[in-house]
């Protein structure tokens, strides 16, 4: 089948890098990227394992507040930090 489509730069960007990678021609580059992309895309979305992030209870601050850092350092470092 014969047609004309128009590439975004982008897309004709990528193209001619894989173009040159692959050192192969236009039309068997475009053929396999279409038929690689429509497949995935009939395929339907594929689903990832869910991400689960494990926390950690650090427990309590021992600093009284980190608003007021000249009240955190007497805390931490005592009075004598001055």
């Amino acid at each position: 089948m014969r047609t004309t489509l128009t590439l975004e730069p982008d897309v004709a960007c990528l193209l001619s890098r894989v173009r040159k990678a692959r050192k192969s021609g236009l039309k068997d580059t475009v053929n396999d990227a279409l038929r690689r992309g429509l497949q995935e895309m009939a395929e339907g979305k594929k689903t990832r394992p869910r991400f689960v992030m494990r926390t950690y209870d650090p427990g309590e601050c021992l600093l009284p507040s980190l608003d007021n850092v000249a009240e955190a350092l007497a805390v931490a470092e005592g009075e004598w930090y001055k």
